[in-house]
């Protein structure tokens, strides 16, 4: 059991939980899993029964207590707890916890999948913290988180600002470059779908009084864009950044969109590879080009804004995904450049996981 003056947070557990569903069982011994290590070894790293094989345990006992039926059955798939799906592939898995919902392996992904472990995470946090061992006092009430998080890590001995915001791609306001992640052909997704760049089409473009498609800004100035590189039909090279105007967005204090080149498509099929090299080339290939357009407008450009490049449908976890950009963020920070950097997510799970990555627990934190 957890020391009671370190309650687990629910948003980490459910970020290692994901990182597990992606390698499965059999890889946790190269996973970094605090929280659930924590959990799984009272007594510490280096106890009997400790290390990975406690974190599975944990897992296998999180999962037996969500009973039986089509969500235990989906938790094991996805986990690879199943009996025979240990070494089982990610997507594998993924595709036979959706036949237990009868669904899509699309629509478990978006709706299912979330579901189904954070029904794990709150198990594990039963585990943690049983009934009636929690604080003695009353609790406080419920606070709702904040959507906006400012963070100051600490680069080459100085502190740097970071906002994260935690809502939908489209509410942002007076950040002057939105990234928007792309594949190598610069195709945008249709502006119904949820995806971070579909949101930045859909915002960005003008529609009449009945929401019909007046004029899709992203689109067709990426398509422009395209055409005098000679480019159209033609795949890019991963990490290539393209600038469009922000379209409608312009009301909102939003100045450019950059659309940076990420996913490499599977031909014949709607999956993509992502490569963490291409995630990191991208966001430096960002700020290059921010550097080379800032003076030009009046007054220049400043601010930044970042999603989680390859932390949707390119299947990165959010952990390796902002390792990936971290790696060209801190590289610019640390030359001394004063851009004002933003990140957004949608989940609180995945701002948490920023926080503790950048700013690390109070009790560490330097002066």
């Amino acid at each position: 059991m957890t020391h009671p003056l370190h309650l687990p947070d629910h948003g980490a557990v459910l970020a290692e939980v994901r990182m597990i569903r992606r390698s499965g069982v059999v890889g946790l011994r190269a996973l970094p899993t605090p929280e659930l290590s924590r959990i799984a070894d009272p007594a510490g790293p280096g106890a009997a029964g400790s290390g990975p094989a406690a974190v599975e345990r944990l897992l296998r006992t999180a999962v037996a207590r969500l009973g039986g039926g089509t969500l235990r059955n989906a938790a094991e798939y996805s986990l690879g707890l199943a009996d025979g799906t240990r070494d089982w592939p990610a997507a594998d898995r993924r595709r036979r916890a959706a036949q237990v919902y009868g669904v899509s392996v699309e629509r478990f992904r978006k709706h299912h999948e979330l579901m189904v472990l954070g029904q794990v995470a709150e198990q594990i946090l039963l585990v943690a913290v049983p009934a009636g061992e929690g604080p003695a006092e009353d609790p406080a009430p419920p606070k709702l988180a904040a959507a906006h998080r400012k963070l100051s890590p600490l680069v080459h001995g100085r502190r740097a600002g970071v906002t994260v915001h935690v809502h939908s791609v489209d509410l942002l306001r007076d950040i002057d470059v939105v990234v928007s992640p792309s594949n190598v052909y610069f195709a945008l997704p249709a502006p119904y779908k949820s995806s971070v760049a579909a949101t930045l089409r859909r915002a960005g473009a003008r529609k009449d009084p009945t929401g019909a498609l007046v004029e899709d800004h992203l689109h067709d100035e990426l398509r422009e864009w395209a055409l005098r590189n000679g480019m159209p039909g033609r795949a890019a090279m991963p990490g290539t950044v393209a600038a469009t105007s922000a379209g409608v967005l312009g009301s909102q204090g939003i100045r450019r969109v950059y659309h940076a080149a990420t996913a490499v498509p599977h031909p014949g099929s709607n999956d993509y590879d992502v490569l963490p090299v291409d995630v990191t080339r991208a966001v430096a290939a960002v700020f290059a080009l921010l550097a080379r357009e800032s003076a030009a407008y009046d007054p220049p450009l400043r601010s930044l804004c970042l999603p989680l490049l390859g932390a949707g449908r390119g299947g990165l976890p959010p952990l390796e995904s902002f390792g990936a950009m971290w790696a060209a963020v801190e590289a610019e920070l640390a030359r001394g450049a004063s851009w004002d950097i933003h990140f957004v997510v949608r989940r609180h799970a995945r701002a948490d996981l920023i926080g503790r990555l950048l700013d690390g627990p109070s009790e560490n934190r330097r002066p």
